[in-house]
């Protein structure tokens, strides 16, 4: 039995939720998001927790019942806090900086890249050499920032590119004489 699914998900103060089906919405002060959950499991609001439960014993619905629980957790921690993301670059003249919606990367190619914001994401660059992405959407903040990680992967050798911040590069040695 799982014991993340056993486990109700506190509703905070300041953040309504409610269950229409198989869509549970949260909405609070960082804004509004919506889950649909697997056909085999429901939801049901519980004084101010919400509950995940199985339909049936079923494979699926087994697998199925600790993700949306921690799915449903996401939810309310991104209307009430939200998601951060930070990304190094490392490197001798790459640098990132934001323009109106876009984001221009430096990356040692021939010309600047050109990343276009997407809609419910913030990204700020405190530092040339530091990009820090945020939004309520755990998922959505994940996928940007791959997205721009994916522009300069970092190299093995030098460690040159763009890195999630705390993330060990395996480097390795170079051409022996």
């Amino acid at each position: 039995m799982s014991r993340i699914g056993k486990r109700a998900v506190a509703v905070p103060s300041g953040v309504t939720a409610n269950v229409e089906g198989q869509t549970v919405k949260v909405k609070g002060p960082k804004g509004a998001l919506s889950l649909v959950l697997d056909e085999n499991l429901s939801a049901k609001l519980e004084g101010s927790a919400l509950k995940i439960e199985k339909r049936n014993e079923s494979a699926r619905a087994k697998s199925m019942w600790g993700t949306s629980r921690t799915l449903v957790n996401n939810l309310m921690t991104g209307v009430t806090k939200g998601f951060e993301r930070k990304l190094e670059i490392t490197g001798v003249g790459y640098r990132a900086a934001v323009q109106g919606k876009n984001l221009q990367l430096a990356l040692g190619y021939s010309h600047d890249v050109t990343y276009s914001i997407p809609e419910g994401i913030a990204i700020a660059t405190p530092k040339p050499t530091e990009i820090v992405i945020s939004g309520t959407d755990r998922k959505k903040v994940g996928q940007v920032a791959a997205e721009i990680r994916e522009y300069r992967p970092p190299e093995p050798y030098k460690g040159k590119g763009v890195k999630y911040e705390g993330e060990y590069i395996f480097r390795k040695e170079g051409k022996k004489k």
